[in-house]
């Protein structure tokens, strides 16, 4: 299984249009992206069902926490509002309310929050994502 490899998930696109890979990779590049300074991981999920029926997502907090220590990396960028909600809910902190810096750090790490290259998020124009991502780049320029 490989990151962003669903139907018209744009992630590939914008990581190129933004320039921060030199080609436009597909998802079966993604072992990669660490030559580009890029990693990617998840916030891990425990899902409880009921009958069926999720009752209960917990998020394992420390876990992600610990990669985060081990790479330290300068950035963390959420590729999607949800993901930052879940983060800063799981952490304890406030939701952010817009794209772009998070009010709080992510460990010890810039956080960045995105708008989501998924095809769910297809209601956002494509050029307004790219110039949003592109924002990260200007962020990462200031973060060094």
């Amino acid at each position: 299984m490989h990151y962003f490899a669903g139907a018209g998930n744009i992630f590939w696109l914008l990581l190129d249009e933004i320039g921060l890979t030199p080609d436009r990779l597909n998802p079966a590049d993604d072992y990669t992206l660490p030559r580009y300074g890029i990693g990617l991981t998840d916030l891990y999920a425990t899902v409880t069902r009921h009958n069926g029926r999720i009752v209960r997502v917990e998020y394992e907090l420390d876990e992600f926490l610990t990669k985060l220590r081990r790479v330290r990396p300068e950035v963390v960028a959420f590729v999607s509002k949800d993901a930052a909600i879940n983060y800063a809910r799981a952490a304890r902190l406030s939701p952010p309310k817009d794209y772009g810096p998070t009010p709080w750090p992510v460990g010890d790490s810039a956080g960045f929050v995105l708008p989501g290259p998924s095809g769910a998020n297809n209601a956002m124009p494509i050029p307004l994502r790219v110039a949003m991502w592109r924002e990260l780049v200007d962020f990462l320029e200031t973060a060094r």
